[in-house]
């Protein structure tokens, strides 16, 4: 009390009653916008919260806006410099949200459908019901490794898409519908593009076309290509040429693999060996010589790909093991263990078992009194009484049976006698050519081939020497 006395003794001893009740008046006044600041305060903070981005919603960068808060189903954008209605964050947030649900699994050997589905956090029940959609859904169970799963599964945790893709080019979508699914298949058809490539052997036509790239399959089906007119283990030798002119695929812009072989050249000591690829009016597709012979031989040359052999046909040939002078009535091919065996001609297989000192032997009969043999052979790809064709794989290279290594021991007969495999080809009939009405047909198809061919080489490689009806 003492202080307030005081105070009020000096305000009336040094201050004008003009001074203090200007004073007044402005303390009143702050009074009063003090209140009225206090008042709108909540109104403020509501359309700061509006503003601000929740920190525990997801935050997904797109185009729609800079940085768009998802909180309880509500899109938010902080900020939106294109201009653009909030609407279009939304529709923009939905879309990314669902390319985020997709789950990939690539099919690996010893997987099944089961583990799968539960590996993306699917049911058995999930399962039944799709498989159970339609009869296409079998693909499902004749899963190979390499084949794609792909799955939509959003947030509510039910399958709405299943894509199964078998390849790059085909595979079946699944897709839901009320309680069941709809099938759709997926075809994409691969670009077609020719490529050229042309090698020289120094060692075997296999190293040779490994150094310029040539696709492994490629190389071996051009072997059996000229397999009826080359032996491609005793005929080769150092600085013969070749070329080849083949399809590769791919979509959009992806390289998938190669296609067909469209053309082949090959230079055997100087001789000159060409093959082009033509489609019958029954649409059978096979390799002829610019005459229109095809190069489909009765008998290829050799069961094998590329090996040395290790024994000719001798009849008066000293044994290894029997330490005897004994007739070796075939040809030995040294191979590693596993080679694959290749029939040499149509036939039917008589026998595909276990025989004496021959180990594991196959033996196909062929039209016309022919029948060849296969012995020492590791395992068996045929069995008795089932047809193969020429090229086919019947068995694959081994050490059974009277063997002192790992190798093809093949023989040839004809009308019950044994004969040369390396010499008597030579007098079998030729192949036929193409009959004298479908020439036009020949002529008309290859003809686009051949001056491609003409484009591509201009020396030796692909010359073509050969009147054409173009």
């Amino acid at each position: 009390m003492h202080l307030i006395d005081v105070t009020k003794q000096f305000v009336k001893r040094y201050c004008a009653p003009r001074l203090l009740r200007a004073v007044s008046c402005v303390a009143v006044l702050t009074a009063v916008l003090l209140l009225l600041a206090i008042h709108k305060e909540p109104a403020l903070t509501d359309q700061a919260k509006m503003t601000t981005p929740a920190k525990t919603g997801s935050k997904i960068r797109g185009s729609g806006a800079s940085n768009i808060s998802v909180v309880g189903g509500i899109s938010v954008s902080s900020s939106n410099p294109a201009g653009s209605p909030k609407q279009k964050a939304t529709n923009d947030t939905a879309v990314l949200t669902d390319s985020l649900s997709w789950q990939t699994v690539v099919v690996q050997s010893g997987d099944n459908l089961s583990a799968i589905f539960k590996q993306v956090g699917l049911s058995d029940q999930d399962m039944f019901r799709i498989l159970n959609s339609s009869e296409q859904a079998t693909v499902l169970n004749r899963l190979f490794p390499g084949y794609q799963l792909d799955f939509l599964i959003p947030k509510s945790g039910r399958l709405e898409q299943l894509r199964v893709l078998k390849s790059a080019l085909d595979g079946v979508i699944f897709t839901r519908k009320n309680q069941g699914y709809e099938v759709e298949n997926i075809v994409k058809v691969a670009d077609l593009e020719e490529t050229f490539r042309t090698g020289t052997v120094s060692d075997n036509l296999f190293m040779a076309g490994q150094k310029e790239n040539i696709p492994t399959e490629l190389i071996m089906e051009m072997a059996n290509i000229f397999g009826g007119v080359i032996d491609f283990i005793l005929d080769p030798r150092r600085g013969d040429q070749f070329s080849i002119l083949y399809e590769e695929k791919y979509l959009d812009g992806i390289y998938l693999g190669h296609g067909n072989i469209l053309a082949i050249q090959y230079v055997n000591a100087g001789k000159v060996f060409n093959a082009i690829r033509y489609i019958n009016d029954e649409g059978n597709a096979g390799y002829y010589s610019l005459e229109g012979v095809s190069m489909r031989k009765a008998f290829l040359r050799s069961p094998l790909d590329f090996f040395r052999i290790s024994s000719d046909f001798n009849p008066r040939r000293y044994h290894p093991i029997l330490n005897t002078i004994r007739a070796h009535k075939g040809i030995d091919y040294a191979a590693p263990t596993g080679t694959p065996v290749r029939a040499t001609s149509d036939g039917r297989v008589t026998w595909a078992a276990r025989n004496g000192s021959f180990g594991n032997l196959v033996v196909v009969n062929h039209e016309g009194g022919f029948e060849t043999k296969y012995a020492h052979l590791s395992r068996f790809a045929v069995k008795k009484g089932q047809k193969v064709r020429q090229g086919e794989v019947i068995a694959y290279v081994g050490a059974t049976g009277g063997a002192t290594g790992p190798h093809l021991h093949y023989e040839f007969l004809m009308s019950g006698v044994y004969q040369n495999p390396s010499t008597i080809l030579d007098e079998l009939p030729k192949a036929v050519s193409i009959e004298e009405e479908e020439k036009d047909r020949f002529w008309r198809q290859t003809a686009r081939l051949r001056r491609h061919i003409r484009s591509l080489n201009s020396g030796l490689l692909f010359t073509l020497n050969q009147s054409s009806a173009e």
